[in-house]
C-alpha cells in the first residue's frame, strides 16, 4: 500500500545542508530592511530561525506552536497550542518556518500577523503563494526528511541490479 498522504519521494536533508540553506535564507532577508524580531513555527522552524537570527543578529525571538500533521504525514485539524501577542500586526517581524507544504500552516500565522514578512527554507507549489522568501522549491509529491526526523541506517540503491 502507498503512503496515505500521497507522498512518493523522500528528501533526506542532512544538518549541514540545513545551515547552508539556513545561512542562505537569511542572505536573502538581510535585504528586506530592519527586523524588529523573529516569530519561529514550532517545531519544524526552531532551527531555522535560529540559523537566520544568528545570522542577522536578532535576539527577539518569539513563537507560535501549531500542529497540523498527522502521524500518516496527512494534515489534519489545525492544533493552535500557542498563540502570538506581537504588535502591529506583525510589521517589522520576520516569520521562519522550515517548509510551506499545503500552506494550512502558513494560513493560519499569516491570519495572526498578516504585515510580517514569511520565509521558508523549502517551499511547495500548493503552500509557495503563502510565503514571501524561500530558497528551494520541491515538487508536491516530496516527504522532505528532515536532519532531526533521521537516524543513519542502510539505504536500498534505486535501482537494484539482478544476478544472472
Amino acid at each position: 500500500m502507498g503512503d496515505p498522504a500521497g507522498y512518493t519521494k523522500y528528501f533526506p536533508v542532512s544538518w549541514e545542508e540545513l545551515h547552508r540553506n539556513g545561512r542562505a535564507l537569511a542572505w536573502r532577508l538581510s535585504e528586506i530592511g530592519p527586523i524588529e524580531g523573529i516569530v519561529a513555527v514550532t517545531r519544524g522552524g526552531l532551527v531555522p530561525a535560529a540559523i537566520v537570527a544568528r545570522e542577522l543578529d536578532i535576539r527577539n525571538i518569539d513563537t507560535v506552536c501549531i500542529a497540523a500533521y498527522r502521524d500518516d504525514k496527512t494534515v489534519g485539524e489545525v492544533d493552535i497550542i500557542k498563540g502570538l501577542d506581537i504588535p502591529n500586526n506583525g510589521k517589522g517581524w520576520l516569520i521562519v518556518d522550515d517548509l510551506v507544504d499545503s500552506g494550512i500552516t502558513a494560513k493560519y500565522v499569516r491570519e495572526m500577523i498578516p504585515e510580517a514578512h514569511f520565509a521558508t527554507i523549502y517551499a511547495k507549489p500548493k503552500g509557495r503563494q503563502r510565503v514571501d522568501t524561500f530558497i528551494t522549491e520541491v515538487s508536491q509529491d516530496t516527504w522532505i526528511l528532515f536532519p532531526w526526523d533521521q537516524a543513519p541506517s542502510f539505504a536500498e540503491p534505486i535501482i537494484k541490479k539482478t544476478e544472472g
